[in-house]
């Protein structure tokens, strides 16, 4: 007799999403440079149907949540965390952006590592192999 095999995370997640009917969930990583043309993608995004998760603190301008560099730098990985979160919750991983930091850098490593697809606002900045045209993009 043979047993069923057993669904890995990734794929009961893949089902779960399914199954709610829910849209396809793109993270959106780059540079906090970038917040403003981040703002403006996950618009767009959100107005094609699609769920836009991106960062949503930029520790590079001042607030007192990061005014204490003790707080600021356990904050840091914390967001850091959260964000590797956001890129293993989505389907779709878009860059925005001219520039691709060290930050940016190992968020698509992490991404183009767990099999997500990786698109560019700026194709020509793109590390390694292209994934595709973000206009692509089906909701």
């Amino acid at each position: 007799m043979t047993y069923p095999q057993l669904l890995t995370p990734e794929e009961k997640l893949a089902d779960t999403k399914q199954k709610l009917n829910i849209p396809q969930i793109i993270a959106i990583c780059g540079s906090t440079r970038f917040m403003e043309e981040m703002a403006n993608t996950d618009r767009e995004l959100t107005w094609d149907g699609f769920i836009v998760v991106r960062p949503g603190c930029n520790m590079k301008e001042p607030n007192p949540l990061w005014a204490d560099p003790a707080k600021a730098e356990a904050g840091k990985q914390r967001l850091d965390d959260l964000h590797r979160a956001k890129i293993r919750l989505a389907d779709v991983v878009i860059v925005v952006g001219d520039y691709i930091g060290d930050s940016t850098r190992a968020e698509i490593a992490y991404a183009r590592s767990l099999g997500k697809p990786v698109r560019f606002t700026h194709p020509e900045v793109d590390p390694g192999e292209p994934d595709g045209d973000p206009a692509a993009l089906e909701a």
